[in-house]
């Protein structure tokens, strides 16, 4: 359920903390290029959802290319791993500074794992990469999709054995 006092009351609280890291960083290491690299979490959104004939997971992967993104699956569990490099330019010697203003992209290694259920088909996942967003789609086996049942008609009741 969408509750925008929460979001907005989240928001500022990313903010917060975003400014604080920087503080501490830009107090300890006033220029840019002295800083190291700093760990950030970082857990690209995903939606998983079904259909009657398969599970789709859908990631935004905004500013990673298709090469750094690496799919496997291993008892029943999808996992989606990669990389999205600096989103800043590199300083180089002909420049003496780089005056950054803000840095909320965060870069880095990511990792999301999606457990799945037994009834999938393994050997036919297919993945599509397109404007930023993956699409993984897992299709189940024949004998877990629905199917429909047809009635029989007949003129006296069957009795069923048991």
């Amino acid at each position: 359920m969408y509750n925008p006092a929460l979001n907005n009351v989240l928001d500022r609280m990313l903010t917060l903390s975003r400014a604080m890291d920087d503080a501490v960083v830009d107090r300890i290491y006033p220029s840019l290029a002295e800083a190291p690299a700093r760990n950030q979490l970082w857990l690209p959104p995903v939606d998983t959802y079904q259909t009657d004939k398969a599970f789709v997971i859908e990631a935004d992967l905004p500013g990673v290319h298709p090469e750094n993104v690496e799919i496997q699956f291993a008892n029943h569990t999808l996992t989606i791993s990669g990389t999205r490099g600096p989103t800043l330019p590199a300083l180089d010697k002909e420049q003496a500074q780089l005056q950054v203003f803000t840095a909320e992209r965060v870069t880095g290694t990511f990792s999301r794992s999606i457990r799945l259920p037994d009834s999938v088909d393994a050997e036919k996942i297919e993945a599509t990469f397109a404007y930023g967003v993956l699409s993984v789609v897992v299709p189940k086996l024949p004998s877990a999709q629905p199917r429909k049942i047809s009635v029989q008609v007949t003129d006296a009741p069957k009795k069923v054995k048991g």
